[in-house]
C-alpha cells in the first residue's frame, strides 16, 4: 500500500482538530501525517486576556504534548505551494528553505489580530508578550496611584480603556475590572475608584446575538464596574489622552486595542487563490480552487454554507466543526466516493464575564435561550478546553 503524505499547516484550533480528524478517519491506511507550524506550541488565542490580568496564566501548549505519537511535528513557516508538483516550501528555524512533497495538504494557517497604527498609541492584545506588557502597565499604574497626590492624575492611573467590544473586548473588560478591584483593595485604594471603559462601535453589545443578550451583557458588565460607551470608536491614545470619534476626550492610564481578526497575510504570497477578504477560496468540501489535493479550513478560509449562502465566522467553534467534517472529506476523496459538504454551525455563543461568571446564548425554535452565572461559566470553560483538545 502506497504511503500517503498529508501535511497540515497551522497548529491553531482548526489545525490541531484537523490533525485529529485526519488521524481518526484515515486510520488503517498507510499515512505519514505532518503538522507544520512556526511555533513549537499551540496558542490558546481566545484566552489572551488571561496573562493580561494574571502572571500565573499559561496559555501555550507544546504541540508535541498534544500529539505525542504518530504525528510528525516540523517547526517552520510555509512560504510557497507548487500546485503542479504538489510541493510545499517552508523556511526552517535557521532561515533555510526546505521542501515537503505532499499527497494532501491542509491549510489551517488561521488569522492574526488586527493592529492599530503605531501613531494611534496603546497596546494591541495580540500576543502573550503584549498581554504581559498590558498586565505590567496597569499594575505599575496602580502602584503609582497609591503615592499620587494630584486627584486627576490619580484617576488617570486608575483608568483603563478597551477599544473594541467584540467577545475578546468584553472578556478582557470583565477580567480587568475584577483584577483591578482586587489589586485596589490590596493596595488600600477604594475599588470603586478604578475605571474600565469599553468602547463599542455598535448601538448595543454583541449585535450577532439578540437584543436581550446585549442587555444582559451590559447589565452584568456595568454591575461589575465597566463603563460602556456605544456608537463610539477610539481614534487614538496619546500621552494618556483618549480621543473618540465623536471628538470627546478623556484621560486613561492604558489603552488596549481589541479590534478583531483578519486572515493571515501569509496567504497573499503563498500561491493560492484568495477572496477579497484575504481568505482562501474553497468549495463546499473545503477543496482549494485550482489546487488538487489542497484543502483549507478555519479562519484562513472563506467557507460558505451552500444552502444559506452565509459565510462562517472566525471563531474556534466553526474551525473545529469544519475540521471534523474535513476528515470525512479526505477519506471520501481517497476512496473516490461522494464527500460531505459544509453546513453552518448552530447559533451558539459563550462569553466569559470574569471569574466564575459567564453567559451562554443560543437560538432554538425561534426562541432565545440564555444561561448565566456559574453554569454559564462552566460551559464557557468547557468550550475553551475542548477547543484546545483538553478533556
Amino acid at each position: 500500500m502506497k504511503e500517503i503524505t498529508c501535511v497540515v499547516v497551522g497548529g491553531g484550533y482548526a489545525g490541531i482538530h484537523a490533525v485529529k480528524a485526519i488521524r481518526d478517519k484515515l486510520s488503517g491506511r498507510s499515512i505519514r501525517l505532518i503538522l507544520l507550524d512556526k511555533e513549537p506550541h499551540h496558542l490558546r488565542k481566545v484566552l489572551l486576556f488571561k496573562p493580561a490580568v494574571s502572571k500565573e496564566a499559561a496559555i501555550e501548549l507544546p504541540l508535541k504534548s498534544i500529539f505525542p505519537d504518530e504525528v510528525e511535528f516540523v517547526q517552520g513557516t510555509a512560504t510557497k505551494i507548487e500546485k503542479n508538483e504538489k510541493t510545499l516550501f517552508y523556511q526552517d528555524q535557521q532561515g533555510s528553505t526546505q521542501a515537503i512533497h505532499y499527497d494532501m495538504l491542509v491549510l489551517a494557517i488561521g488569522s492574526v489580530i488586527r493592529q492599530a497604527e503605531p501613531e494611534q498609541g496603546g497596546i494591541a492584545l495580540s500576543s502573550v508578550e503584549a498581554a504581559e506588557a498590558i498586565r505590567e502597565t496597569w499594575l505599575a499604574n496602580m502602584q503609582k496611584a497609591v503615592r499620587e497626590t494630584n486627584p486627576e492624575e490619580r484617576q488617570r492611573l486608575l483608568t483603563v480603556t478597551i477599544a473594541g467590544a467584540g467577545i475578546s473586548g468584553i472578556e478582557t473588560a470583565a477580567e480587568l475590572a475584577y483584577a483591578m478591584h482586587e489589586e485596589a483593595a490590596r493596595l488600600g485604594i477604594p475599588p470603586a475608584e478604578t475605571k474600565v471603559y469599553l468602547i463599542n462601535t455598535h448601538n448595543r453589545l454583541f449585535p450577532e446575538g439578540s437584543a436581550k443578550l446585549g442587555r444582559k451583557l451590559e447589565q452584568t458588565l456595568t454591575a461589575d464596574g465597566v463603563t460602556i460607551l456605544h456608537r463610539q470608536k477610539v481614534v487614538a491614545e496619546r500621552d494618556g489622552i483618549v480621543t473618540l470619534s465623536s471628538g470627546h476626550t478623556f484621560s486613561t492610564g492604558l489603552c488596549i486595542w481589541s479590534l478583531g481578526l483578519i486572515a493571515n497575510p501569509l496567504l497573499r504570497t503563498i500561491g493560492i487563490p484568495i477572496s477579497a477578504q484575504g481568505q482562501v477560496i474553497v468549495d463546499a468540501s473545503y477543496r482549494v480552487s485550482g489546487a488538487p489535493g489542497v484543502y483549507s479550513i478555519g479562519d484562513c478560509a472563506r467557507i460558505i454554507d451552500p444552502v444559506s449562502g452565509q459565510a462562517d465566522r472566525m471563531t474556534c467553534k466553526e474551525g473545529t466543526a469544519q475540521a471534523a467534517r474535513l476528515g470525512s472529506v479526505l477519506a471520501a476523496d481517497l476512496d473516490g466516493t461522494s464527500s460531505p459538504t459544509h453546513k453552518s454551525f448552530m447559533e451558539f455563543f459563550c462569553i466569559g464575564l470574569g471569574p466564575e461568571k459567564g453567559i451562554v446564548w443560543t437560538r432554538k425554535w425561534g426562541l432565545d435561550i440564555i444561561l448565566t452565572g456559574k453554569l454559564g461559566w462552566k460551559i464557557r470553560q468547557y468550550t475553551w478546553n475542548i477547543a484546545s483538545m483538553l478533556h
